[in-house]
Order: C-alpha cells, then sequence, then structure tokens
C-alpha cells in the first residue's frame, strides 16, 4: 500500500507540506517571542501600532520590519495550518462508522483550492 503525500497544493505557487507550515510557525514564534521580551509588548498589539504607522522610525526601525515580518508570517501559517486541519476534519467526519472518527498518523493528500 502505497504511503499517502503530506503535500498540499497552495495555487501556482508550488506546494507545501505540513511539517514546512509548523516549522515555519515555530521558527517566526521564536523570532517574535524574543521581540516581545525585548520590548515587553505582545505581538497583537506590537502589530497594531505598526500597522497605524504610530511608531517611530527611530534606531529600532530594523527591529520593527523584522518583528512585524514574523508576526505575519505566523499569522499566515496558523491560517493556513487552520484551514488544512478544518479540510482533514471534514474529511475524517465524511468516513466516520457508527459516530467514530479514526485518525491515522499518516496524512492523506490535502488540495487547497
Amino acid at each position: 500500500m502505497d504511503q499517502p503525500s503530506k503535500s498540499i497544493h497552495v495555487g501556482v505557487a508550488g506546494t507545501v507540506t505540513i511539517s514546512e507550515i509548523i516549522d515555519d510557525l515555530r521558527a517566526a514564534e521564536e523570532m517574535i517571542r524574543r521581540f516581545e521580551r525585548r520590548y515587553w509588548l505582545s505581538s497583537a498589539d506590537f502589530y497594531d501600532l505598526y500597522q497605524q504607522g504610530m511608531l517611530d522610525d527611530g534606531e529600532n526601525s530594523e527591529d520593527f520590519a523584522l518583528w512585524a515580518g514574523f508576526y505575519t508570517i505566523k499569522l499566515d501559517r496558523e491560517a493556513s495550518l487552520q484551514l488544512l486541519s478544518r479540510e482533514r476534519t471534514s474529511k475524517l467526519r465524511a468516513t466516520t462508522h457508527a459516530g467514530i472518527i479514526t485518525i491515522q498518523p499518516i496524512e492523506p493528500i490535502l488540495q487547497l483550492a
């Protein structure tokens, strides 16, 4: 029996694996935690101020650009993971047996429209 792939299609940009999404999330979260500890501010609150253009363009502007970038990656990967999880859940619900869902550690091919 062939082992299913964990790759998903994300349009013309190519494919990405679930593992890559999780790895990106982990790396982005590690970086934003460093900025949160350095500036004593949650990333959500920082990003709100950043998006509104309320932060100075002084000596910390490079940090702020990096922080915003990593936070954006985090939000994007969380959205991708949630979408994949919903797709997987939907497929699992469609294959229930007597109301019981069996989850196997081997992921099927997941495709995004």
